[in-house]
């Protein structure tokens, strides 16, 4: 199936959506590739957490929790004096297939200031009339379970 691609550049504290969801939900996703890379390269110490969802976030932290089910990928950039190249750390759940839309979080640590852009590439699949039920289910009710635990 084909490929499509996203990118953007995204402040501290800032959450993007990535709008995917469509009239009958046939076609699914899953996240091929995900990079990271400071919008200011520099010699100041920086560091981006950029985080993809399946629901929407009520705000951008740091925190990274594997067990959180509705967390499709990770990604930490982190600029230093000694690192002349950093290299970002990505984690990506690629077994996760979803046809809803994705959410986007930055969090820029103790740099508020600082920009990070974000690369992804998500793999369309087709979806049969099961399949597209299981996904959507899952997705509505990850979105009702978030909204419980969030105030």
């Amino acid at each position: 199936m084909p490929i499509k691609s996203f990118r953007a550049k995204i402040k501290h504290g800032a959450k993007d959506t990535i709008s995917l969801h469509t009239n009958n939900g046939a076609i699914g996703y899953r996240i091929v590739k995900f990079e990271l890379f400071s919008a200011s390269p520099s010699t100041e110490r920086t560091e981006s957490t950029i985080k993809i969802y399946k629901v929407p976030q009520t705000a951008a932290d740091g925190a990274v929790d594997f067990s959180d089910q509705t967390l499709l990928a990770a990604g930490f950039l982190a600029n230093y004096e000694q690192a002349q190249y950093p290299l970002p750390v990505i984690s990506i759940f690629d077994r996760e297939i979803f046809n809803q839309d994705i959410y986007v979080t930055h969090d820029a640590g103790d740099a508020a200031s600082v920009d990070c852009n974000y690369y992804i590439e998500l793999e369309q699949v087709r979806l049969d009339t099961n399949e597209n039920t299981v996904a959507t289910l899952k997705d509505m009710r990850n979105i009702t379970s978030k909204r419980k635990v969030t105030p």
